[in-house]
């Protein structure tokens, strides 16, 4: 039984990602500590947080806006990821952990929101 968004299966996934992200940006130069890793940790610490902050709001509606939110910031943190491939801070092999979590994440999320969209019967 779900008493607590912390019971949540897709919350705590997206607490394994921050913890990913955050081992990553420590990969980054250090140039990149008010730019780049700073947005990832954003990202990241944004998608369990708006996880959160919906299962408590009082409305279903409100919810499945957090929800968006929080699928908006994963892709976000994957844009950020590729980028940091891209401009060969990171490898993608350094990057297959973050991006599967994500990805995962990113799944769950939108099995969860299409289970409180569904029409009662």
């Amino acid at each position: 039984m779900i008493h607590s968004y912390k019971d949540l299966m897709v919350w705590q996934k997206a607490m394994d990602l921050v913890v990913e992200v955050y081992r990553i940006v420590q990969l980054l130069p250090k140039e990149e500590t008010y730019g780049l890793s700073d947005q990832m940790r954003r990202a990241a610490v944004s998608i369990p947080s708006n996880i959160a902050e919906g299962k408590m709001r009082n409305t279903k509606r409100e919810y499945i806006n957090f929800l968006y939110m929080a699928r908006g910031s994963n892709a976000e943190l994957q844009t950020q990821c590729y980028i940091c491939a891209r401009i060969h801070y990171v490898t993608e092999k350094e990057l297959i952990k973050t991006l599967s979590l994500s990805n995962e994440v990113g799944r769950m999320i939108n099995a969860l929101i299409l289970s409180l969209t569904k029409p009662n019967p």
